[in-house]
């Protein structure tokens, strides 16, 4: 059987109040956990006793002027809620910098293949990757865009917020996605912090990408059987 946790130490501050009930937060947002609940209602009535409750706790305060919410996109009323544990700390356990590489190029130009080879490589060296395929994602995150201009760009916003999630985790993300427009993935560079970004052309000539047709697409848009909107 496991042995039952030893009951919480009180603290003398605030700021403990995290590190003391790690699984308050948790536990508090489950129905039946009054006890839970008091005593980090309790902790908090604390810190405010000593003046330092909104270090104490993010999001609460002894004023609600003081929650600052924001508005971005279609999102309103929106709160950014910051932890503890920030990309210094992952990149610490991982012993390694979170960044994106990001490769560009023609259908059959080898953009997968030098992706799965970059990742295989960096597993080999003892580094956390993840691989980002354009194909990929659109059978699950983007399967509800199509080939349009609007759903193209609306496909780069995506991976590139996601990259970005995957860096700030610590993993080096590797994207690889025609993504032929260079003011999507300049919007996808602003994302991450200054040499975080790593853009990867490959510059194979249309000849060499029509020759290997991967995906048979080159012979359909010859035969006038794919249109501006389909992944060429």
């Amino acid at each position: 059987m496991l042995a039952r946790a030893p009951p919480p130490r009180p603290c003398s501050s605030g700021v403990c109040i995290a590190r003391a009930h790690p699984r308050a937060a948790a536990v508090a947002a489950r129905p039946g956990t009054t006890r839970t609940t008091t005593t980090v209602a309790a902790a908090a009535a604390e810190a405010a006793s000593n003046g330092s409750a909104a270090a104490a706790v993010a999001g609460i305060s002894s004023s609600s002027s003081a929650l600052v919410t924001s508005t971005v996109g279609k999102s309103t009323n929106i709160l950014w809620h910051e932890c503890a544990i920030g990309q210094k700390e992952r990149q610490g356990l991982l012993n390694q910098k979170g960044c994106v590489v990001w490769i560009t190029g023609l259908s059959g130009s080898g953009k997968s293949t030098l992706a799965c080879a970059l990742s295989r490589e960096l597993h080999g060296r003892g580094h956390l990757t993840y691989v980002l395929d354009g194909d990929n994602l659109r059978h699950g995150l983007n399967r509800d865009l199509s080939f349009g201009a609007e759903d193209r760009a609306e496909n780069i916003r995506r991976v590139g917020e996601v990259a970005k999630l995957f860096a700030d985790a610590g993993l080096v993300c590797i994207a690889s996605l025609i993504s032929p427009y260079r003011s999507d993935r300049s919007a996808c560079r602003d994302l991450l912090p200054k040499h975080s970004f790593i853009e990867v052309f490959l510059d194979v000539p249309l000849q060499v990408c029509e020759a290997r047709d991967p995906k048979g697409l080159y012979k359909l848009a010859r035969a006038g059987k794919i249109k501006d909107s389909d992944p060429v």
